[in-house]
């Protein structure tokens, strides 16, 4: 299992038992109506289109969670490159089995594939300089885990996973709060309080915004939010690696490798995992 905090058997079952009911709920009907019980075939999963692989691990606990006895061979790997036409595993046992978790598998790896292929793409325009790209929390509901862990696969880097594990003071907390260096103070009582010692990031709009985070102390990192590249820029100047920095806001393909040369620590894309095309698979029964 991969060391990610979030990758743990608990959540991951758990997100499997969850799509898997929503599947198949009192039973896959087409499947048991059609498909004799002793039935047993092979299925592989075919590449169409070329792109990064991801999801092959999950694969194979959703097929064993729905059936112990199913047997997954891999022929490539998560992360691996592949081109169309390959084939990416072999599934063998219950023709039952198979095919009524056809579709929670391949949606789980469709998706996967896409972010993983996107984030790719992206992190090698930024490889030559110092910044780092990270996902946010613009994720689908239900589907974080994945989403998450395909931009980690992809080579990405994960933010926070949810609201719980980091703080992170965006302009709503500030202007509701009444300013940075309130917003600020109110949350290191409030951790202070709970013993939890989190991170702390503050989104600034300006470099007035920068200036006033600054007088603040131990804050992590200061995210630079839909600023031009002179004024972040300025803003890096000025933080002169006391804390991290993140840009954020707005940052597209063909702005990336701009924003990456102002010299931020990350760069944050919303786009990974909310704006990619799933990449094509099908899964073909062979016997």
């Amino acid at each position: 299992m991969n060391v990610l905090p979030y990758l743990n058997e608990r959540d991951i079952n758990l997100f499997i038992e969850r799509a898997l009911d929503e599947d198949i709920g009192e039973g896959d009907h087409s499947t048991l109506g059609s498909i004799p019980i002793q039935k047993e075939s092979v299925a592989r999963l075919l590449i169409k289109d070329r792109g990064i692989l991801a999801g092959v691990e999950l694969a194979e606990k959703i097929f064993k969670t729905y059936d112990q006895s199913l047997v997954l061979t891999a022929f490539k790997k998560d992360g691996e490159l592949v081109e169309k036409g390959e084939v990416a595993f072999e599934v063998k046992g219950s023709a039952r089995s198979i095919l009524s978790t056809e579709r929670v598998v391949l949606n789980c790896m469709q998706r996967m594939s896409g972010i993983a292929s996107y984030t790719h793409r992206l992190t090698e325009i930024i490889k030559e300089t110092s910044a780092t790209l990270i996902d946010t929390r613009k994720t689908t509901p239900n589907f974080r885990i994945a989403e998450k862990w395909a931009v980690a696969i992809g080579g990405g880097i994960n933010h926070r996973f949810a609201l719980y594990d980091m703080i992170m003071l965006k302009d709503n907390h500030i202007d509701m709060a009444g300013g940075i260096t309130k917003a600020v103070a109110n949350t290191k009582e409030y951790l202070k309080q709970i013993h939890k010692p989190l991170k702390i990031e503050v989104e600034t709009r300006n470099l007035a915004e920068v200036k006033e985070v600054l007088l603040c102390e131990n804050i992590d990192v200061i995210m630079l939010d839909n600023m031009s590249l002179t004024d972040m820029a300025e803003a890096v100047k000025l933080i002169n690696k006391k804390c991290k920095t993140e840009a954020s806001g707005g940052i597209t393909e063909e702005t990336l490798l701009s924003v990456a040369k102002t010299g931020v620590d990350y760069i944050s894309v919303g786009a990974l995992t909310h704006s990619v095309k799933s990449l094509d698979l099908s899964l073909k029964v062979v016997n």
